[in-house]
């Protein structure tokens, strides 16, 4: 039946997308180009309503919430619809970046307080526990609105956002798989099924973006799902869906630390963020799509590594992910041309000549 159902999202996103296209040249949902953007005419944007009606067709055939953790169904699903009008408002009227943050913390609301949904406490990998006792409610929703975020941030280029999502939903699903939740993995897989088949519109070149409607449902669900089935956990175990969540997270990151070496207003936009360093590099849009697809795949394949390592191992693979992650960084100038340290101390290192010796 699920098999069944994802091939039913997939066709239902490819059918919808057309009909939400026009309705975006309708209602002026459209996209303008400007100096930060790399789209060069009116673009119809409101491609997220797709997905997540492609979803809704998916949840209605599966039922999930008579699986494992499907108490959580209703709430996630009332926090959907929030976020789907905040992005719609936005990619219409464009919003003022306060009334888009007050949607975002109503969804987060609905799943972590009426729901339920809340980091109570964690147990660390050397023994004793961290109980959060009442930050567990707003590290709860700083998580949920922070990815929301990280994805809409990504979102710069065809297919971009999309792709990366569809990488992290599929990542997530095989990991509740090992972890015996279905629900997550049924509700990742659906979402992942209705954003592929929306691709087919939006990689480049792109015939519609997912605008905010998409973007922000697609962070929203990605952050929720991948909290399910790993709260009141090890550590270590927490540590995996932040590897998922790689590359949203470290461009999100890396773009407070740019503001703030820069002095710039955190909230300032530029033309910095991971895919226009890797097109300032030289790649061609494509290049650069397909190239941060490869990045989230290998932090999917890292996380799947760090659960099955031991501790020790688990320390190591996330070494080394710090240390491509910083290598990267200061190869493309994410940060700023001219921060290079572990280059420069790289390059300063001279192997011992053992004829000279």
């Amino acid at each position: 039946m699920l098999y069944l159902t994802l091939v039913i999202c997939f066709f239902a996103s490819i059918l919808l997308t057309p009909l939400v296209k026009k309705l975006a040249f309708k209602i002026g949902a459209t996209d303008k180009p400007n100096q930060r953007k790399v789209h060069s005419r009116i673009m119809p944007r409101l491609g997220g309503l797709a997905i997540f009606l492609s979803f809704l067709i998916g949840i209605l055939i599966m039922n999930p919430s008579n699986e494992l953790l499907g108490e959580y169904h209703l709430s996630i699903v009332i926090g959907g619809f929030i976020i789907i009008l905040t992005g719609m408002l936005d990619d219409v009227k464009e919003i003022s970046p306060k009334v888009k943050l007050l949607g975002q913390i109503a969804a987060a609301a609905v799943v972590v307080i009426y729901g339920g949904l809340q980091v109570e406490f964690i147990n660390l990998p050397f023994g004793g526990i961290i109980d959060f006792g009442y930050l567990s409610i707003p590290l709860t929703m700083i998580w949920i609105i922070g990815i929301t975020n990280a994805i809409n941030l990504i979102d710069g280029l065809d297919g971009l956002a999309g792709g990366v999502s569809s990488i992290a939903l599929i990542a997530i699903a095989g990991m509740s798989l090992i972890t015996g939740t279905p629900y997550v993995a049924i509700m990742a897989l659906i979402v992942a099924a209705s954003t592929i088949g929306f691709l087919y519109f939006n990689f480049h070149p792109a015939k519609i973006f997912m605008g905010d409607t998409g973007a922000l449902f697609l962070g929203y669900i990605i952050s929720v799902l991948s909290l399910l089935g790993y709260k009141n956990i090890t550590f270590v175990s927490l540590i995996i869906p932040i590897i998922i969540l790689g590359v949203p997270i470290s461009d999100t990151f890396f773009a407070i630390i740019r503001r703030l070496v820069n002095k710039q207003p955190l909230s300032a936009p530029d033309k910095s963020h991971l895919h226009h360093c890797l097109l300032k590099s030289g790649f061609t849009h494509r290049q650069t799509v397909l190239l941060i697809y490869f990045m989230a795949a290998l932090f999917g394949l890292a996380a799947f590594i760090f659960s099955q390592a031991t501790v020790w191992g688990s320390i190591i693979v996330i070494i080394a992910l710090l240390i491509t992650i910083e290598l990267v960084v200061e190869s493309i100038g994410l940060i700023r041309d001219d921060y290079k340290p572990l280059l420069k101390l790289l390059k300063g290192f001279k192997p011992v000549n053992v004829k000279n010796r």
